[in-house]
């Protein structure tokens, strides 16, 4: 004997369910997920000095280091061996003369946290030198 009152509820409890579902995975579809940044690091500071603006920067793996040729020209930038096999894949050594050049160096997914020190080949002897934080 079937009773209609119990098939109503069971279909109504079924479409709460299913609404309830959809609304659950929606949020879920909503959310951004996270995302990678891009920094940009001068090479040679506004006012003509042989730096790197910011000197040191802190990123996570994926994240990227746009470097730009500002002034003072040529300039590089060349990661310290010490960083490990990494360093060479990190490294741009192609010098680069004209303002507003640039490149991009991507850390890896992978990439070890850690101190990550880098140089400009012509101006180190001058100091021109700073460090990646990867955290």
């Amino acid at each position: 004997m079937s009773v209609p009152g119990k098939q109503t509820m069971f279909k109504n409890l079924g479409l709460v369910l299913s609404m309830l579902l959809l609304v659950v995975a929606s949020c879920f579809m909503a959310v951004d997920p996270a995302s990678a940044e891009t920094y940009t690091v001068k090479m040679g500071s506004d006012k003509g000095m042989l730096v790197f603006e910011p000197s040191t920067l802190t990123v996570k793996p994926g994240d990227t280091v746009k470097w730009v040729n500002n002034k003072l020209s040529p300039h590089n930038a060349v990661f310290d061996s010490k960083a490990g096999p990494i360093a060479t894949q990190l490294s741009h050594k192609k010098l680069m003369f004209t303002p507003g050049e640039s490149y991009e160096t991507t850390f890896p997914a992978d990439t070890a946290a850690g101190v990550y020190p880098f140089y400009c080949e012509p101006h180190r002897g001058a100091g021109m030198g700073g460090k990646v934080i990867v955290q």
